[in-house]
């Protein structure tokens, strides 16, 4: 590779969108919502670059208005999983042997639709179908994806111009082959970025892949096929499927060929699949690549010496944007007892400015749980919490499902440590307070670390930098992205490689050069120019 291609600067973050009330920008996307929210889809499959129907028609729906028809999509059978690990074996030989430069070229281009024509459509498929606001749309569907994409690029030229030092009259060379069979992608609703960069990461390496998107984001992710269809990506590289998780998962992870799992979903469903994958080991050719990112208990901590505004902001929008529907979002807080009366009343006062709704109305900072199940386990919370003997609901705590999936940004303030809202994953815009001791500073980095099986992200807040050198020791196995005076939300791509260790993964930093490495099997080749003719070395004279 010449030093001049390899250093083509693709590694630009994408600028964010304002969005600002009255902008031509925001007029745009809202008038792209509303024709998208009346279209009636019907979303086929695509296996070997076709669409696929099937008699199983399965109703879409919108979060923020479970009555609305938006149409539906075909629901595939074990058959159409046969059908996709079969048009990616064939596509293989072909996207293996094609020029890494023209694999790129693919996904530079889909990131250049994305920031042009294809942006408002991708964000109002993200807004509807999985209830996110004009901001938050566009920092995952547009930015972030189109981040992956160019980064990637930028990782993968890095990557393969890493190469061994030769001795005279050898050549040394590492290549970066793709792994021997085909890799398998499940992702999830909450992020239409991760859902793209899932496959086409593991793509851009030379792999082929069987896409398996979540049920509740495939307005998305047909935008997304629709974008690499119109990039050129030949037709069973990535093949898109919707079909029952767990017997796709059976079928899959038995196969022969199967070589590498890239997952991003719940923490037991990913050891669920470990697991498969272990009891099938002496099955595969090769031994499966297997990353995933899963759950997260996330902290955040104040020091005494912490800013009152910063902490009660960090809070709201780490806790309740989105819904608290991100892997990283703030769920559990610890505040020393003598901030937490003006952090109360800051948090208290920034709450009643906080409007919820439909995405359509651009105010609106909160919107949608994503279904039924999310509404009951998050309405569930608030109800034991607030007959509970160790907590008490002190702000939100409304629901109301009439229309959509609504649930009140809730401050749940607990006196037992150890009270269920405070150790478990709950997914939902419910934050849970633990006041501690001011002087208790150091045992309750202790307790921070020892109360959850997760270790995603977490955020300290400090100005004394004593206190924030000692939790940064002391929570160093706590958070796989640790962050200072800022909340524990919205890693960027290039900037904050995102991924967590113990329950919450394997930790192999999506967005960066790490990950990619996974998603190759390197061969070592050395060259000798002028071949020995003799087996005696020179000791033996």
């Amino acid at each position: 590779m010449s030093k001049a291609i390899s250093q083509v600067p693709f590694a630009v973050n994408e600028p964010v969108r304002t969005y600002a009330p009255g902008s031509a920008e925001v007029k745009s996307l809202i008038a792209t919502y509303k024709e998208m929210w009346k279209e009636k889809s019907a979303i086929p499959m695509i296996i070997g670059g076709k669409e696929v129907k099937s008699s199983n028609e399965v109703a879409l729906k919108s979060p923020q208005d479970h009555q609305h028809d938006l149409g539906f999509y075909y629901k595939g059978t074990m058959e159409n999983v046969d059908q996709a690990i079969e048009a990616a074996l064939e596509a293989k030989e072909k996207w293996n042997n094609l020029g890494w430069e023209q694999r790129a070229a693919i996904f530079l281009k889909a990131a250049d639709l994305l920031a042009g024509p294809y942006r408002n459509r991708l964000n109002a498929a993200t807004m509807i179908g999985q209830s996110k606001n004009v901001h938050q749309a566009e920092i995952d569907a547009a930015c972030e994806f189109i981040d992956f994409l160019r980064f990637n690029v930028e990782f993968m030229t890095e990557l393969y111009s890493e190469q061994p030092v030769s001795d005279e009259g050898i050549w040394n060379r590492s290549e970066y082959r793709p792994l021997e069979g085909f890799c398998f992608a499940v992702t999830p609703f909450n992020f239409t970025a991760i859902a793209g960069n899932l496959p086409t990461s593991m793509a851009m390496m030379g792999n082929v892949v069987v896409w398996k998107p979540s049920d509740k984001q495939i307005l998305a992710a047909k935008v997304i096929m629709d974008v690499l269809i119109e990039a050129g990506l030949p037709g069973g590289v990535i093949n898109m499927i919707y079909t029952d998780g767990k017997t796709t998962a059976e079928k899959i992870l038995s196969h022969p060929d199967f070589a590498g799992l890239h997952f991003t979903g719940s923490t037991p469903v990913f050891q669920s699949m470990w697991k498969q994958i272990g009891n099938n080991i002496h099955k595969f050719k090769t031994y499966p690549r297997i990353v995933g990112e899963t759950g997260g208990k996330d902290f955040v901590v104040a020091h005494s010496s912490a800013n009152v505004e910063a902490v009660a902001t960090g809070l709201v929008r780490g806790a309740f944007e989105y819904q608290g529907q991100k892997c990283s979002a703030a769920s559990r807080a610890y505040i020393p007892k003598s901030l937490w009366p003006k952090v109360k009343e800051v948090m208290e006062a920034q709450l009643k400015t906080v409007k919820m709704g439909s995405p359509e109305d651009p105010s609106n900072f909160v919107n949608a749980v994503i279904s039924k199940s999310s509404f009951d386990n998050c309405k569930g919370y608030i109800e034991r919490a607030e007959k509970s003997a160790d907590a008490s609901v002190i702000m939100g705590g409304k629901c109301d499902d009439s229309k959509g999936w609504f649930v009140e940004p809730t401050v749940i303030l607990a006196t037992n440590p150890k009270y269920e809202s405070v150790c478990e994953e709950i997914f939902g815009p419910i934050l849970s307070v633990y006041i501690y001791e001011d002087a208790e500073w150091t045992e309750t980095l202790k307790l921070i670390d020892e109360t959850s099986p997760y270790s995603l992200t977490g955020a300290v807040f400090a100005q004394d930098r004593y206190a924030i050198a000692e939790a940064y020791k002391a929570l160093e196995n706590a958070a796989g992205n640790f962050y200072i005076n800022d909340k524990p939300t919205g890693a960027v791509v290039g900037q904050q490689p995102f991924g967590g260790a113990r329950a919450s993964g394997t930790n192999d930093k999506a967005g960066s050069k790490m990950n990619l490495l996974r998603w190759v099997s390197v061969r070592s080749i050395k060259e000798t120019f002028v071949s020995p003719k003799d087996y005696k070395y020179p000791y033996l004279g």
